[in-house]
């Protein structure tokens, strides 16, 4: 099993992102990356509130080609939820299209689109064939019929991370891909809530950021359901039902996902979520290692990884789901917070 890392574009004086994945380059297989103010997944690359970093894309393309030189592939993110009104036009085909034939020139072309749209899908299939298409995991593409609808777009898939505990759907997953010569993909330490309500919501506003940031909103509200749900401390037990996977319990899927993707882009220590995954252990806060990673809700207490119960991994890929039918995660709760 290897790892795909998102890139950061660091400030001056700060570690390159270079840096840290030469560091553990024996374990990675992709760097994932946006392209500049273009809308993505998250926050613009070189464009905040109007300011925008002038070496931003000189220091990206010097970065991509020290990537490509260490043998790394290079996936590019066009996963926004939402492209207004260029969501089946000509300007977005073309826009891609010369993003695509300028990353050519300047670092021999990338590997990997990862897009949540069809028409970039369609056009990147039809245009630039060598180029792996892959179905972004805010598709939520979670059984084999929502993969089979899309087949003649996509090439590989990330799975709806609301499943990543259910290694029997997985596991159908990994053999529908199989027969129809797809490949799976994972996101292990996404933070947000499972089956959240409110994704679709959030991930249309990160799309339209650069606009909603300049724009007055409504004041003392929070419009992400995690983060108000977590204010009232009986919801706690919540942040033990995501998705994400323990670092100590990623080899139950080294037989089903080549290569997961670790949430870095905008987390504040990238390195220590790629070491902690690579070593298969950590010792400290478990949100910590999330983006979103929600400790300052819960502040003063930290989730203590090194207190999971051994049948952690058993239990809760076995759970059900249904509110009220077990205690185990409550009891599990009392066991890992700890105040500091």
């Amino acid at each position: 099993m290897e790892f795909a890392v998102g890139y950061q574009l660091t400030e001056e004086g700060e570690p390159s992102f270079v840096e840290i994945v030469r560091d553990f380059r024996d374990h990675l297989s992709e760097v994932y990356f946006p392209w500049l103010n273009m809308a993505s997944g998250r926050a613009a690359l070189t464009n905040r509130r109007g300011y925008v970093n002038w070496a931003g894309q000189q220091r990206l393309e010097s970065d991509l080609r020290a990537f490509r030189e260490m043998g790394l592939q290079l996936d590019i993110l066009f996963n926004a939820n939402c492209y207004g009104r260029y969501a089946a036009s000509q300007f977005l085909q073309n826009q891609v299209a010369s993003i695509l034939e300028h990353l050519a020139e300047i670092v021999g072309g990338v590997d990997v689109v990862t897009t949540t749209s069809l028409a970039i899908a369609r056009t990147v299939h039809r245009h630039f064939p060598d180029i792996d298409v892959r179905a972004s995991v805010n598709m939520r593409l979670g059984t084999p019929r929502s993969m089979q609808y899309v087949a003649g777009l996509f090439d590989s898939y990330y799975i709806q991370r609301d499943y990543n505990r259910d290694l029997d759907r997985v596991r159908a997953l990994r053999s529908w891909a199989d027969e129809h010569e797809k490949t799976l993909f994972m996101l292990v330490n996404s933070g947000c809530l499972s089956f959240c309500s409110g994704q679709t919501f959030h991930d249309n506003m990160v799309a339209h950021e650069l606009e909603i940031d300049e724009t007055q909103n409504i004041p003392g509200w929070t419009p992400h359901v995690c983060w108000n749900y977590f204010q009232d401390r009986a919801n706690w037990v919540g942040l033990l039902q995501n998705t994400w996977i323990r670092p100590e319990d990623l080899h139950h899927y080294e037989d089903l996902i080549p290569v997961v993707k670790l949430a870095t882009r905008m987390h504040s220590d990238p390195r220590r979520v790629i070491r902690a995954y690579v070593e298969r252990k950590y010792e400290g806060n478990l949100l910590d290692l999330f983006e979103p990673g929600h400790g300052p809700i819960i502040a003063p207490y930290v989730i203590d990884n090194t207190r999971f119960p051994e049948d952690w991994f058993e239990h809760s890929s076995q759970c059900s789901q249904l509110p009220g039918q077990c205690e185990y995660c409550k009891k599990t709760l009392e066991r890992v917070l700890v105040k500091t």
